[in-house]
Parts: structure tokens; sequence; C-alpha cells
């Protein structure tokens, strides 16, 4: 269990707590806004601990986010408190893959829970495409909500969940209705957090909703997206901007000593580094 007047003060929830869909609605919206998507830990070396305690000492009162084990796993945990009937699952990630692609390991963290109204997919841990709201597990019914367009459709085995761009529908990943357990997370936590090949462990990656926006940073090039579709990107010069970024835009509380050495390890563009820059998004791998 976790403490819930904590957690309600992080995300600036004043209402009530019965374990509806109104409730639900409201956690999921403001959740993304307070918490950010980030991954400094796994780039600095630091392993990331996702047992309920570590999850709520480094999100909820160090003022730090985290990935999809850290952001859905401390969600699980107030939703199980709340007492919402909740499943915790995994998927495989499928974002800006061809379709035809080689299939994923499973490397994400997703949630169900079942209500009067129906079965639910919560997912506050996929950075920049994260819903900001709970969605209908109903293959087919698109589902607008105030920062993206989503679908389910069914898969061979289970459920491809999809984005709409401007250009059309793209898969976000791929998951069935099997239920995991701790064990199961460290496995694939331990994966995201510290193999050389890994994303985060590579790159900083983050992400936050503003208002209407969404705002991501990947490495040294940020990006605010707005709601109409438009996208304002520039790149950071240098370690201070970083940290203000860092600290301002996504609400990280990060120690001025740590930032030069988070900076020295970012791959960069050509004017400002020795590698290449890559697309801004939240939960590619």
């Amino acid at each position: 269990m976790v403490d819930l007047d904590d957690y309600f003060e992080r995300i600036g929830y004043r209402g009530t707590r019965e374990p509806n869909l109104a409730l639900l609605r409201s956690l999921h919206r403001l959740h993304p806004s307070a918490i950010a998507f980030e991954s400094l830990d796994p780039l600095l070396g630091r392993p990331v601990a996702i047992d309920v305690r570590s999850l709520e000492t480094k999100l909820v009162r160090m003022g730090r986010g985290g990935y999809c084990f850290e952001q859905n796993g401390l969600f699980l945990h107030v939703l199980s408190t709340l007492g919402f009937a909740v499943t915790p699952l995994a998927a495989r990630v499928r974002w800006m893959l061809p379709p035809d692609a080689l299939q994923t390991p499973v490397s994400h963290m997703l949630l169900k829970t079942v209500l009067p109204e129906g079965t639910f997919v919560c997912d506050v841990g996929f950075g920049g495409q994260s819903p900001t709201a709970p969605l209908h597990l109903e293959p087919g019914l698109v589902q607008e909500t105030e920062h993206g367009i989503y679908r389910f459709c069914d898969a061979r085995t289970g459920y491809d969940l999809e984005m709409r761009l401007p250009d059309g529908w793209a898969a976000m990943y791929r998951f069935t209705e099997e239920p995991q357990t701790a064990r199961d997370y460290e496995v694939y936590n331990w994966f995201t957090a510290t193999h050389p090949a890994s994303r985060f462990v590579n790159n900083l990656v983050a992400a936050r909703v503003v208002g209407t926006d969404r705002l991501t940073l990947f490495n040294t090039e940020l990006t605010l997206q707005r709601r109409d579709g438009r996208r304002e990107h520039r790149l950071l010069d240098g370690p201070t901007e970083l940290h203000d970024v860092l600290t301002r835009d996504f609400g990280i509380r990060i120690a001025w000593a740590e930032i030069d050495n988070v900076w020295r390890r970012l791959p960069k563009p050509p004017d400002l580094g020795d590698a290449g820059s890559q697309p801004t998004e939240g939960e590619n791998r």
C-alpha cells in the first residue's frame, strides 16, 4: 500500500476516493502532468528499484520521475490501495516499427482494471505517447483523449494499441491479458535498466504533459508538441540549459553537481558533439 495523502499531494488531486471511473480518469490525467517520464538513473549507471517503497520514495517524495516499470508500478499500488480491481500486464513495444518487423522482447508494463462500465487499460508510463485517460479495451473503438487518439486492434495473440498520427495509425505496443508478477517485472526491469543495448542506458529520455501540450526531451533535443499537431524543436546548448529544462520544464529534482555527468554521457548532434540527433519519442526501444 502507498500513502495516498502524499501521492495526491504530489499530483494535485483534491477529490473523493471512491474507486470509480471518474476517479480513475482524474488520476490518469494528473499523473503524467505531475510526475515526468525520465531515464536519468539508467543513463548514470544506477540501479532502478521497483518495489513499492522505492517507488514511493523516488517518484513521490524525492520529486523524481521514472520509466514504465516505475510509473505504472506506482500507479498499480495507488489503484490497488484505493480498491480498484487491477491486473498488471506486459507488452512488446512496436512504436515506429514497420508491420513486418521482427517480434520485439517484452519490455513494457501496463495495467488493466475492470469497472461496471467495462474493462479499461491504464498506462501512465509510455513517455511522449502515454494516453492521458484510461482506454476502454474494445477493439476497433476510436477513442479521443485530450492528448491523442487511440484504438485497440485484434492481434493474432492479444491486442495492439495504436495511436493516430497525421499520416495514419501507428502501433505502440502488443500485449495479452496474461497477468504478470513482481518477479516477471524484475527481469524486464533489469534488462531495461542495465543492458548495454538498452535505449535508456544510452540516452536521456524525458516526457511530460503540460496543459494541452506534450513536452519531450531526447538527449539534447527538446520538442514541444501542440495539441493541433504542430511541433517546435530546439537543441540544448550546454549543461546549464539542461539543468534549467529538467528542473523547470519537467519538474525533476536533480542536483546541479550531477548535471555535468549527465551532459557528458549524452549523444550530441554534429554542432554539439560527435553523435547524430535522433527523433524525440518517449518509450522507443
